[in-house]
């Protein structure tokens, strides 16, 4: 995406400081020193002061006003007062407003969370003067406070902000690489470029353990299978996150990893016993608290172990209050999922679900399918007596703490000056490179198959699936496959099959084949019955070599018992497929190791490849 927008929030960033700095001035001068009261090894009487400033916020605060402070939402547009007319009629549909400025005075929201769906996110400038945009009107309003700005930028399969921005190896992929030092590093790097932004907490990094191979939500979304190794890597980016001033959030408690079922559109049952999650899913949250995690987002699964009512954890008081904070001791914030996923919404309607999870102890109400809706439950629940305006305000004093801690009271401006020397870099695109190079697995390679030589093999077909690129990837994969490995000295050509590609497709790439002196296929997610087996059966028939690139589940091989080379990426973003090229090309080793286990498909509860299984050259 070209860096040209500005947006029309604002004109350049000294207009803009100059015309928010009046109110912040006026409203934040309680807060003074806050964030140095609340991030540096304190005293106890350093933290009760910096409480006292908070609660001096909170007793200002109008109950409408305190409500409006528990909800992060969506809303449409790439301007806080100016968005596409689509955007405006997108945002009266679902909101009631016409713009993100409109929103934020009429529920005091105290956070937003970025889309690329909703068009927030076009490029860095764009991003941080709809930032700069949003904090102003919310500090303009009477006794305005900053918002919290959120995305997902997990990296990997799961990101909302694209080129230029750098796009770092996902979970998995650095599960598979297995340093803690990456994990510090992409924190610290994405961090920096979303504070620039004017984002202010990333929801990364998942502490899920995934034992599951099908489980169709979490999977390479995991740092792998081994609960220390996915301890030590979560409490890792956490810090990473942090050094950078931005929030974390570890995700999905009580523990996601395990389940066939995608909380988006279903209401996942996690079997495993109070022993068996102590063991397994509890270890990254545990290792998360100790790091400091900023928050910590609710899993909309059933536990029959730790809650037997029946309730999806994000309502579970046993779980929430007795487990997460009562004894794990964790008193920051906790915020769930998306309202708006089926998971949450089974049992009770969206106008009790709101008032249910704070009940049970959350703290922010992420997106609900309907905020007017949701906003008025929680006000009625408070004015009927069910909730005290106390419980309100032991979450806003945590909401408030988190933004202490991070610096967004006292500065929660983007950095417009920075984003040239900040967002996409040299430096950080490069430490992306090698990053991922230290992920990638060689899994098989019978005969030295691998690497190809470009003055024996220098016609190379690339065929394969093309899955939707995460955001903003140049994408499709066989293209960015076929266009490294050009760079990279051969003449290479890119045939897109799909995820189940016909006979008749089959057929054009076993003919394109034949002009080829080697073929690399990109699979996705492999079944038994998928015709992706029948396209690499059909290939490898022609005695051409041929190498496998699983570039999402590392699970493939087990499908594809007659390939001879196989690399996982554990995801289809531009740099894994960079650097698999470059690994199939010699100009690298594969050094990745897998962080979870590959199961015989004809035998699942036998193990064809365990963890740490990965070759060298």
């Amino acid at each position: 995406m070209p860096d040209t927008s500005t947006g029309s929030d604002t004109g350049t960033g000294s207009t803009r400081r100059d015309t928010a700095r009046p109110s912040r001035r006026a409203v934040l001068a309680a807060t003074a020193g806050l964030t140095a009261a609340l991030t540096v090894p304190a005293t106890a009487d350093a933290t009760e002061d910096g409480d006292r400033r908070l609660r001096a916020l909170i007793s200002r605060m109008t109950l409408e006003e305190k409500v409006g402070q528990l909800f992060v939402t969506r809303v449409y547009g790439h301007s806080a007062t100016d968005p596409d007319q689509a955007d405006i009629d997108l945002n009266q549909k679902e909101l009631g407003v016409r713009t993100a400025a409109e929103l934020v005075a009429k529920y005091r929201v105290g956070g937003v969370i970025y889309f690329a769906w909703a068009h927030n996110t076009r490029d860095p400038r764009q991003i941080a003067a709809l930032s700069d945009g949003i904090q102003r009107v919310s500090l303009d309003q009477p006794r305005g406070l900053p918002v919290l700005i959120a995305t997902d930028q997990e990296h990997g399969a799961v990101c909302r902000i694209g080129r230029p921005a750098t796009l770092l190896p996902g979970a998995m992929a650095i599960g598979a690489g297995r340093s803690r030092s990456d994990a510090r590093t992409l924190g610290r790097i994405s961090g920096a470029e979303l504070r620039a932004m004017g984002v202010h907490q990333d929801y990364a990094p998942d502490a899920d353990v995934n034992v599951n191979p099908a489980n169709p939500v979490i999977g390479v979304r995991s740092f792998g299978a081994d609960p220390d190794a996915v301890a030590a890597l979560v409490a890792a980016e956490v810090r990473g996150y942090q050094s950078a001033g931005v929030a974390t959030s570890a995700k999905h408690f009580p523990g996601h990893g395990d389940t066939s079922v995608d909380s988006h559109y279903g209401f996942p049952v996690i079997t495993h016993s109070r022993e068996l999650w102590e063991r397994l899913d509890a270890v990254p949250f545990r290792a998360a608290i100790r790091a400091g995690v900023d928050s910590v987002m609710t899993g909309h699964i059933q536990f029959p172990a730790l809650d037997g009512s029946g309730d999806p954890a994000t309502l579970s008081r046993p779980v929430l209050t007795g487990i997460l904070r009562e004894e794990l001791g964790y008193d920051g914030v906790v915020i769930t999922d998306s309202l708006g996923m089926q998971g949450v919404r089974t049992k009770y309607g969206d106008d009790r679900v709101p008032v249910l999870a704070l009940k049970a102890g959350v703290d922010q109400l992420l997106n609900p399918p309907s905020l007017d809706v949701a906003w008025n439950a929680v006000l009625t629940a408070v004015r009927n007596g069910e909730l005290t305006e106390d419980r309100l305000d032991e979450s806003i004093l945590r909401i408030l703490r988190l933004k202490a801690r991070r610096g967004v009271l006292d500065d929660p401006w983007a950095r417009p000056d920075r984003i040239g020397s900040t967002v996409g870099t040299k430096a950080h695109l490069a430490a992306a490179d090698r990053m991922a190079e230290r992920t990638t697995t060689l899994l098989v390679n019978e005969d030295g198959t691998l690497p190809f030589d470009h003055r024996r093999e220098q016609r190379v077909l690339v065929v394969g699936a093309d899955p939707a690129s995460p955001s903003g990837t140049t994408g499709p994969p066989t293209g960015v496959l076929a266009a490294a490995l050009t760079e990279l000295g051969f003449t290479a050509s890119a045939l897109s099959t799909g995820t189940a590609p016909s006979a008749a497709t089959v057929d054009k790439a076993v003919t394109a084949a034949g002009n080829a002196d080697a073929v690399v296929v990109a699979t996705y997610n492999v079944t038994a019955g998928s015709s992706q087996r029948t396209l690499v059966d059909r290939l490898l028939a022609t005695g051409r070599p041929v190498a496998v690139v699983a570039v999402r589940n590392p699970y493939d091989i087990a499908q594809l018992p007659a390939v001879r080379a196989c690399l996982a990426t554990y995801c289809w973003t531009d740099v894994e497929l960079r650097a698999a090229a470059r690994v199939l090309a010699g100009r690298v080793a594969p050094r990745g190791r897998l962080p979870v286990p590959v199961r015989r498909a004809d035998d699942p509860a036998r193990e064809l490849y365990p963890i740490g299984h990965g070759l060298r050259y």
